[in-house]
């Protein structure tokens, strides 16, 4: 597995980078967010581990970059900032996992081979399905209606489809963060909440017909209206 690992610190840095490599992963180490795009427009990583705060470019507007650009590679921010503010702002620009510092670096590999077997396994299982006026095409993680195509993050991709499998059925809370989420420590309602709330906004976008409805305290199903 290749990882890039964004972090100004040169300290931390290296000292990361040392352990990811004794944990047999590929490391290419950058230290801004002008030198990290530049490894992205070049190279293709399984992973990527990415510093808010850094000098040149910003680590939002690199996440911001590489989503608008396609690159669908797992990202986990790392940020000395642990408000909700800026966790939503990072979830609501792409990323799929989000670290404050100081954190455990058993945590950090966990994380990492988390985001690992659900790559592969998206993968594998990538393909294109028809679910009311949807399209949904899970190679470019993207969803058509009335010719409008509009690109989902990982998260909202995962849950979307976990809806669209159970058709008929209320999928609940727990079922959704099992299935979207391999760390339970950040499989939380809020973070679920704030997935669905931007996947409606997207189906909306897009003017489709398929609406995601919820059932207090039961969990929440498709719906398609005619």
């Amino acid at each position: 597995m290749k990882i890039l690992f964004v972090e100004d610190n040169e300290q931390l840095n290296k000292a990361l980078s040392t352990v990811l490599k004794r944990n047999s992963y590929l490391v290419d180490s950058a230290f801004d967010g002008e030198e990290a795009l530049m490894f992205l427009k070049d190279y293709q990583y399984d992973v990527i581990i990415l510093d808010i705060m850094l000098p040149k470019i910003d680590g939002l507007e690199v996440l911001r970059r590489a989503r608008r650009d396609n690159i669908q590679t797992p990202i986990i921010l790392l940020t000395a900032k642990s408000t909700l503010e800026d966790k939503i702002t990072g979830l609501d620009l792409g990323a799929d996992d989000y670290l404050p510092k100081p954190f455990n670096t058993d945590e950090l590999l966990a994380r990492i081979r988390a985001l690992g077997r659900r790559k592969v396994q998206q993968y594998e299982e990538k393909k294109e399905i028809t679910f009311g006026d949807l399209t949904i095409d899970e190679r470019t993680s993207s969803i058509k209606c009335n010719d409008e195509t509009i690109i989902l993050s990982n998260k909202e991709m995962q849950i979307l489809l976990l809806l669209v499998n159970n058709q008929g059925k209320v999928v609940s809370l727990e079922s959704i963060t099992r299935s979207a989420w391999d760390i339970e420590a950040y499989s939380t309602s809020e973070n679920v909440w704030v997935f669905i709330s931007y996947l409606r906004k997207k189906l909306e976008s897009i003017k489709s017909k398929v609406k995601i409805k919820s059932i207090r305290y039961q969990g929440y199903y498709l719906e398609i209206n005619e």
